[in-house]
């Protein structure tokens, strides 16, 4: 495998696939793109939604730290939720879930979007605002992508942690985020067992001092400690009226903060990669569009964890920028 990534050999499909693809000739994209590669994402970005429209599509004058569509006002959300709920695409299906035992949940565009708007409610009323931070610390359920979607619609920073990870890794990385609230669950279900997130993250929090709320999903159903004046169970505050179904979405600038994901650690000090709304939100959109050739009426599965940068990019963000069912 590692001589095939090293040859530059380039893999084709026949002919007759092609013709059928979102891209029927790769050669001519790929040279357009070199040609002018300014105006080749331009016109990927003219395909979503924006406030306002950028008055440059790069800044490279301070290399290596680049800038995209500068001046440029949008939201990621808008593009995954807002923009299809205003179509046909309301009712079709923008999530599956099916849970390790069996359950089975799904969202419509509108329904999903409901659910982000309900959180994001949520997060306001505690006090978090435009350029918070946010650790989601969860198994692998629906409430997952919906607060990231929700830290997301109000400008929030969220900083998702792998729900494999220890005390150690968890405390390490809400310290360094400087999060303000932490999103997590009673437990976890993996390979047959019960993972205790809630205490997992109880010891973590008693080494990162910044979080002021905690919010709980009910997943297991075990006995777990709540900490009076910090911790609330998630079904709770999303039944209050704050939590209403409607949420103003917070425009935000193409170079403003979208997430934070950090690196495995295993050379070093885990560091943490930020990722803007407008470079990121093109560049996915993009790639699940052309390298995927993921279509609208597609059902797309990803076997990813949602902890990790394809989870972000291949099960949240991707395909519902791209309209399909994920």
């Amino acid at each position: 495998m590692a001589e095939l990534r090293l040859s530059g050999e380039v893999f084709y499909p026949n002919a007759d696939a092609a013709k059928s693809s979102r891209v029927p000739d790769w050669e001519a994209v790929r040279k357009q793109a070199e040609r002018d590669y300014e105006g080749f994402w331009a016109r990927e970005a003219k395909e979503l939604h924006w406030f306002e429209p950028w008055t440059k599509v790069l800044d490279d004058s301070k290399k290596p730290f680049f800038k995209w569509f500068v001046d440029g006002k949008t939201n990621i959300v808008y593009n995954c939720l807002d923009r299809h709920v205003q179509t046909a695409h309301r009712n079709k299906l923008a999530l599956m879930w099916e849970g390790e035992n069996g359950e089975f949940r799904s969202f419509s565009y509108f329904a999903l979007r409901r659910e982000v708007c309900k959180c994001s409610n949520v997060l306001r009323s505690l006090g978090v605002v435009k350029g918070d931070r946010v650790t989601i610390y969860m198994g692998r359920i629906p409430e997952l992508p919906i607060a990231m979607l929700a830290c997301a619609r109000i400008g929030a920073v969220h900083s998702v942690v792998y729900g494999g990870f220890t005390v150690e890794a968890l405390a390490e990385r809400i310290e360094d985020s400087q999060s303000k609230v932490l999103i997590t669950c009673d437990g976890a279900y993996q390979r047959g067992k019960v993972v205790p997130l809630k205490q997992i993250s109880d010891e973590a929090l008693q080494r990162a001092g910044t979080v002021e709320s905690v919010l709980v999903v009910k997943r297991t159903g075990q006995a777990i400690n709540m900490e009076e004046g910090r911790d609330m169970w998630y079904h709770e505050l999303m039944n209050l009226p704050v939590a209403s179904n409607n949420c103003q979405i917070e425009v935000v600038d193409a170079e403003d903060p979208l997430f934070m994901l950090y690196t495995s650690g295993t050379t070093g000090k885990p560091k943490a990669i930020l990722h803007t709304h407008g470079g990121y939100m093109v560049g996915t959109y993009s790639t699940l569009k052309y390298v995927f050739d993921i279509r609208e009426e597609d059902r797309y599965w990803c076997a990813a964890d949602p902890g990790w940068i394809t989870g972000h990019s291949y099960i949240v963000y991707g395909p519902l920028l791209n309209g399909t069912t994920s």
